[in-house]
């Protein structure tokens, strides 16, 4: 008896495995398309933020290039990231916004966005993720202050480099009132971004259209593609 007792609470538990894996399955697949569209969402708002429709032709989200390994721990990356590409209607990158994670601030690391333009300004900047302190720093929110707001037009030159600090530390930019490590992290990581621009500008402002660009744009071009015999083929 024991042991049928016991084969059979197995089976039950086997049964309610597989009925709860089927269902978080059929969940996941399910939940995937809508999670997808809001991420996208969520993406493009925040690049068009940084720079507006009427500055571009392309789709900012599939026009990317991808930042080079060798590149990440500059731009404060551990898993990669892509440069979203901003083009003129002749198809000449006028600007690009460039993903980049400040490693150190207050409560964790902070990640941002730095658009900058082909003349090496900065179109605008926009932290997307942090876990700093309401009130304080979560003030690097454009929807908290618009302290965010201080970087656009600026460049490596200006102001000079070793005013690139905040106003405790001897620089320009302000800080917050409680609040001084979250916002030198960004000051110091907006720069960094500047820095790698400046130093790759040829590469990046030169990089050809994404392959995933080309299909969203011509769909069909793809397809053709498949469909054309392979040399040697009859």
């Amino acid at each position: 008896m024991l042991k049928q007792s016991m084969a059979t609470n197995a089976a039950v538990l086997a049964l309610f495995a597989l009925v709860t894996a089927g269902t978080l399955a059929v969940t996941q697949i399910s939940t995937r398309e809508p999670i997808e569209r809001a991420v996208r969402a969520a993406s493009a708002k925040a690049l068009l933020e940084i720079i507006p429709l009427d500055r571009h032709s392309n789709d900012l989200l599939v026009d990317t290039y991808p930042i080079p390994k060798a590149y990440w721990s500059q731009l404060g990356l551990t898993q990669g990231g892509d440069i979203n590409l901003a083009r003129g209607d002749d198809g000449r990158i006028l600007a690009v916004i460039v993903p980049a994670v400040a490693p150190d601030g207050y409560s964790g690391p902070i990640k941002m966005l730095v658009g900058v333009n082909r003349d090496g300004t900065i179109a605008g900047v926009r932290v997307t993720s942090h876990s700093e302190t309401p009130g304080l720093g979560d003030k690097v929110e454009l929807k908290k202050s618009d302290w965010i707001l201080q970087f656009d037009g600026l460049s490596l030159k200006n102001p000079p480099p070793n005013e690139w600090k905040v106003q405790k530390d001897g620089g320009v930019f302000d800080q917050f009132t409680g609040a001084t490590i979250t916002p030198r992290a960004v000051v110091n990581e907006v720069h960094q971004v500047l820095e790698f621009v400046a130093q790759h500008h040829q590469q990046i402002f030169t990089a050809p259209v994404s392959k995933r660009a080309v299909e969203v744009e011509n769909p069909d071009v793809d397809k053709e593609n498949r469909d054309q015999p392979k040399s040697g083929q009859n």
